[in-house]
């Protein structure tokens, strides 16, 4: 179980970062040409890396692929909501809640052997 949660942690953290890549220059480097944005993204998603190898690498050790990649999912979710919500100033969306819906259909799929045992 440590190991599941340093992994969680660890991607959580990394998935932050790489949603800053991925679209904070929508934001604040709209008027900037798109290579700049490129470069800020790679610098960006550099720390995104630096955790995301080794959190992969640990989780691998206590689960399955399919269980690192829809934790990952989850994750990735979560982090983009809010993300959506406050940075961007997006707002919440009838869609959000049904992926969360599926997320975690996806996630008792993928792990309810896990949660039996």
């Amino acid at each position: 179980m440590h190991r599941i949660l340093i992994t969680t942690v660890m991607l959580i953290c990394s998935n932050i970062f790489m949603t800053f890549a991925w679209y904070a220059h929508l934001k604040n480097l709209g008027s900037k040409p798109w290579i700049v944005a490129t470069f800020a993204s790679w610098g960006i998603a550099f720390f995104e890396y630096l955790l995301q190898v080794p959190a992969n690498r640990i989780g691998y050790a206590v689960m399955n692929l399919g269980q690192l990649k829809i934790l990952q999912e989850v994750i990735t979710l979560s982090v983009f909501i809010p993300f959506s919500i406050f940075y961007m100033k997006e707002g919440i969306k009838q869609e959000y809640y049904f992926a969360s819906l599926f997320m975690l259909a996806a996630v008792v799929c993928v792990f309810k052997g896990a949660i039996v045992k």
